[in-house]
């Protein structure tokens, strides 16, 4: 059994690829931020295409503010772009703004992850909100006395996290699907945007690692708690 000076061990799996991740995004969305697309098109107006293709014209894409802030809102059906890929003219831009606009086209197929994501995203912003809590009550409290919520708590965002790659994954896929079949952008600039996208979805997988192991970390916490 692990002695508590050795449970913060399980944090540093999550932490050093949550680092790497984050580098690795910073660095490629910086790299093909620079690179324009031949064919001169934004990401709004890219996004607005592939929609617009599939019918869904009375979709709205919306700009807001923060950087790569970008999502798709399925309870407003719309698509939220960052300024710089809104307007931006690039790779980069052009390839997280079709990636938005691959959620919404799942949204339109049913894509059956993408509505098991919709309905936990409710009770995991409580878990979210819980986990706060749980770290606050555990310094006075002592963590064992919080180890069966902590079990609770991250094991539903970690089946949130669980559940999210194969989204992330699916809208980078139809995405660059689209973008060449459409003729968005051309085939050569393909492995540009392939690269921006990997590199996002590599935050979701340090996401889901982390939690994996807090969720392991309070587990043996309970086991322990049960032992004694």
């Amino acid at each position: 059994m692990l002695i508590p000076d050795q449970w913060w061990w399980f944090f540093i799996p999550g932490l050093l690829l949550g680092l790497y991740a984050q580098m690795k995004l910073n660095s490629t969305y910086g790299r093909y931020s620079r690179v324009p697309t031949e064919t001169g098109l934004s990401g709004a107006e890219a996004a607005r295409e592939m929609l617009d293709r599939a019918g869904m014209h009375g979709m709205e894409i919306r700009e807001v503010g923060g950087h790569l802030t970008d999502h798709y809102d399925p309870t407003k059906k719309a698509l939220f772009l960052s300024s710089e890929n809104f307007h931006g003219r690039t790779l980069a831009a052009v390839g997280v703004a079709a990636h938005e606009a691959g959620h919404a086209l799942q949204h339109q197929a049913a894509y059956a992850p993408l509505h098991i994501r919709m309905a936990l995203v409710p009770v995991t912003r409580i878990a979210s909100n819980a986990a706060i809590w749980i770290s606050v009550l555990g310094m006075f409290m002592g963590l064992a006395k919080m180890a069966l919520i902590g079990v609770i708590v991250f094991g539903i965002i970690f089946l949130f996290q669980l559940v999210t790659l194969p989204v992330e994954y699916d809208a980078s896929r139809r995405a660059k699907h689209q973008l060449v079949q459409l003729g968005l952008i051309h085939p050569q600039e393909n492995a540009g945007v392939s690269r921006v996208l990997s590199a996002a979805a590599l935050t979701y997988v340090a996401g889901m690692v982390a939690s994996l192991f807090t969720l392991l970390h309070f587990i043996m916490i309970l086991r322990g708690s049960d032992r004694d």
